[in-house]
Order: structure tokens, then sequence, then C-alpha cells
């Protein structure tokens, strides 16, 4: 059985189920590198270290890989993400510890940690992505660690992950300019199951990004399916887009409080259209009705109660507007659909910015368009040509 590491108490109730808490990248560093600091002084292996996060619970977390020498000495800790799909979980975080002969702790990312190289990140461009409250902690783990040992000298620290290059493929690294690994992060050292508050961080964190480079229209898509229709059957085809995935209300919240000029969602049917009831969180555990509003939209253009009835059984969206297609009201019912589309867009950003909408099924194609979209288009268009220009 393994040892107790002090997270084992804490949980979480999702969907009905029960889930375990786990730990970050950054508290797996901030023990290491109190584990190899406290080893390169004492040359003596410790089995584990006590690391009190940012949340305020208490870890006690098992060191494995114990290197030694008179110059250095380095350990790694297990990342546990608990019950969280993450795709950092199980992975090795070290730290190396060696000593410096001018005073001060320095810090960086060695194999396996990525390195920024665009602005408006939380970490400086050049530099290794190892985030602020992560960095604060490893460095305050030295400190104190070296401290206790009366040793007024220099450290040098180097946080690396083996295969952290391959799993960051996996992550937002990429769209952010991360490369070569993995981020070092973590806000509270803990990582809470299933963690809305994490994907609409990392939504924030690629918005602020564009933002700095000078983006003030943008184009955002729920997901892969967004994506594939803008990049084969839009104009904006090479233009950088941002995936929202379900958070539709909360993209628009940070695009008013970030200064964006407009923001124009490119998505499937399947999503889109429960904006037109004003659901802003499209996840299905949140709400549907998607079979209600074509429904609606179906009555109001014109179909009778046995059409309606019929597209209240469907299963899919694509079904549903087949049907709505079959009784001859389909440009009608998609126009009706944008409008309301485009209504509760603007009302969510309190029209403050401009809103609008594409919305596509994989079946039937090109739905509709709000009013607002080709404006839009044009804007982001217009921006990606200063881009190349500037280039």
């Amino acid at each position: 059985m393994d040892a107790p590491t002090g997270i084992e108490n804490y949980t979480v109730i999702r969907n009905n189920r029960t889930m375990r808490f786990g730990y970050t990248t950054g508290s797996c560093a901030a023990a290491a590198a109190r584990g190899s600091v406290s080893m390169l002084f004492s040359q003596k292996p410790l089995e584990a270290v006590d690391l009190m996060t940012p949340k305020g619970i208490r870890l006690h977390l098992p060191l494995v890989d114990i290197r030694i020498t008179s110059d250095e000495a380095s350990c790694a800790v297990r990342k546990d993400a608990g019950d969280d799909p993450d795709s950092t979980d199980g992975i090795l975080v070290y730290v190396t510890a060696r000593r410096r002969e001018k005073a001060g702790i320095v810090l960086d990312g060695g194999a396996g940690v990525g390195r920024v190289t665009k602005p408006g990140l939380a970490v400086l461009p050049g530099c290794a992505a190892i985030n602020p409250v992560p960095r604060a902690m490893i460095l305050k783990e030295a400190e104190d660690c070296a401290s206790e040992y009366g040793y007024e000298g220099g450290l040098s620290l180097t946080v690396s992950v083996p295969g952290g290059e391959e799993i960051a493929k996996k992550t937002f690294n990429p769209r952010l300019g991360i490369v070569g690994g993995i981020s070092i992060l973590g806000t509270s050292g803990i990582v809470e199951p299933m963690s809305e508050h994490a994907l609409v961080e990392s939504i924030r964190i690629e918005m602020q990004q564009l933002h700095s480079e000078g983006y003030e229209y943008l184009a955002v898509v729920p997901g892969n399916y967004g994506e594939a229709f803008l990049r084969g059957s839009t104009k904006l085809g090479n233009v950088k887009c941002i995936h929202c995935s379900n958070y539709i209300g909360e993209t628009l919240d940070m695009a008013v409080n970030m200064g964006i000029k407009g923001v124009l969602f490119v998505g499937h049917a399947g999503k889109l259209v429960k904006t037109a009831a004003g659901i802003m969180n499209t996840h299905s555990r949140e709400a549907d009705g998607r079979m209600e509003i074509l429904s609606a939209a179906a009555l109001t253009a014109g179909a009778d109660n046995m059409l309606c009835r019929r597209i209240l059984n469907c299963t899919t969206t694509d079904d549903a507007i087949g049907m709505i297609a079959s009784g001859g009201f389909r440009e009608s019912a998609m126009q009706l659909l944008m409008e309301k589309i485009q209504f509760y867009l603007d009302h969510r950003s309190y029209d403050r910015i401009l809103t609008g909408a594409v919305m596509f099924s994989n079946v039937h194609g090109l739905l509709g368009k709000t009013k607002t979209a080709d404006e839009l288009e044009k804007m982001i268009l217009a921006q990606k040509t200063a881009d190349q220009t500037e280039e």
C-alpha cells in the first residue's frame, strides 16, 4: 500500500461521484527542491518531505530516484492528479540542486520543461515555463532549507521532467508558444478534479496572449469541429483562433473585461443552437433544450404540430435540421435562430463589444450567420493582414 501523502481525505462531489484531490506539478517541484537542497547539505538520502501548499493542505511527499554527490543532489516527486483527467498524472518532476559561488538562488528549467517564446503570459519570453506561484514555492522551500543548514552561499536549481516534451503536445502549450516541454503550474498547489476554473483560466491566458500581440478581434470556436469548419469553409482559414469549449458566456465576459473589441463564434449547431435560448454554458449537464429550441424555431417559421413533434423526438441536431429542411422551413428557421443568438450574445456582453456567430452542421453545411458575422470576419482578416505587414 502506498504511504499517505496527506491528500487522501480531500474529495469533492462531481456528477454524484466522490472524486479525489491531487497535487500540482508546482507542488512536486517545490517538494523536490526541498529534498534536493537538504540532501546536498546533509549528504544523506531522505525518504519524503513535508510541504504546505498555498491551499492550506499539508502534503507528505515521497522522494524517488535520489542521487547525491559532493557537488550536487537530485530527486523526483511523482505527480498525483487525483481523479482529474490530467495528461501529467504520474509523471516524475525532478529538481537538481548545486552550490554556486554567487549569492542568491537561480532557478531554471531543464529537459522536459517548456520555454516561453511569446509575450502575454505570466512568464517572460525566453524563460522557463515555471509559473509565478510554483516559482515562489520552489524558491521558498530552497531558501528555508538552506537557512536551516546555515548556508549563505548561492544555489542553482534545475527543474526537469522526463518525457515532458511529448506530454506537452497534449496540452495548450503549443498554442501558447511554449516549446520543449510542459509548464510547471498551480496557483493553490492542489488539483481539484474536473476543475472548470482551470479550463476557463486556460481560455483567459490564451485570450490575454493574443490581445498582448495586438489582436482586438477574435475568432472563437467551441472545439475541433468548429476549427475544422473555420479552416475549410470560411475566409478565416489561416487566422489564429481560441477554443472556448462550453464556456461561451465566460469567454464573452473575459473579452469585455480585457478590452477586446469583437468576438466571432464559429460553431456546430449542437453547441451554438443552445445560445438561441440564452444558454451560455453549453455542456449537457448544465442544459440541453436543443430539440425544444429547434422545434420552436420551426413552429415560428410556420411548421405544423406534427413536424414539431417529430423534431422533438430527434436525438441529434443534424436529424432535426434535416426534418426542418424537408418541410421547407430551413432558411426561415435558421434566420430566426441567428437573430436569437445575436440577441443573447449582445445581452451577455452588455452591447459593449461587437459579437457574432456562424453556425454550421457537419451534414448540412453552413446554416446561418448573425447580422454582424461578415463585418467581424472583415475585421479579423484586416487584423491578420496588419500582422503580415509587420512581419
